[in-house]
């Protein structure tokens, strides 16, 4: 069981790459998607599976691997984008930035006192590694809808840290930090539809250009 559960963790750090590497929406989306799926699979693997971590595993799963990808999809049709052009910084440099986080990862994981059960497997370092490339995301992006999914991944990362603490936070709370995510990107879509509307880009960066009428 914990091989199924290392090689998951895995595959979350290659889905960080792809997501940070491509410059293609669509790709980006089912990218955090997989993520979301995965992620809703790990609750179950780590804890006896009961009816109500069942139903917890199920709202993850379509929340995470459904619903919000959707609603992404939804955004990118309306404002007509389909791929992040011109970062802040480049996609070779982010992705450059990424691996030498995640390496980081592992030896900072390394010398943590983890709880026996959690020796020697991949949580913390895929959550440490998983919240920098959402960072990452959210920071050199210059396209609304790819900050949203930067957001998705990092919280990816905070859940993924969340399951180390589930013996001591109901698996409840985080049902709770997945309602603030949905209303986090009800929020965001606002946000995305009312800059395309007023200045027919998505672009933040040219909300700098911006100027307080006299």
């Amino acid at each position: 069981m914990n091989s199924l559960i290392d090689q998951l963790l895995v595959l979350v750090m290659l889905l960080n790459f792809l997501g940070l590497g491509t410059s293609r929406m669509h790709i980006a989306i089912r990218t955090v998607a997989f993520q979301g799926v995965i992620l809703g699979l790990l609750p179950g693997l780590t804890h006896t599976l009961t009816l109500h971590l069942g139903l917890i595993t199920g709202g993850i799963i379509f929340a995470k691997g459904l619903f919000i990808p959707w609603l992404l999809f939804r955004a990118m049709r309306r404002v007509e984008i389909r791929e992040e052009v011109e970062p802040f910084l480049s996609h070779t440099a982010t992705l450059l930035l990424s691996a030498l986080a995640t390496a980081l990862a592992f030896v900072f994981a390394a010398k943590l006192p983890l709880a026996p059960q959690h020796q020697g497997l991949l949580f913390v370092p895929a959550a440490i590694a998983t919240i920098i490339t959402g960072f990452l995301v959210l920071t050199t992006r210059k396209k609304a809808i790819t900050q949203v999914i930067g957001y998705l991944i990092l919280e990816n990362g905070i859940f993924i840290f969340g399951l180390l603490l589930s013996e001591a936070m109901p698996v409840m709370v985080e049902a709770g930090v997945l309602l603030d995510l949905i209303v986090g990107i009800f929020v965001m879509g606002i946000i995305i539809n009312q800059i395309s509307r007023e200045f027919s880009s998505i672009d933040t960066s040219r909300l700098t250009a911006l100027k307080e009428e006299q």
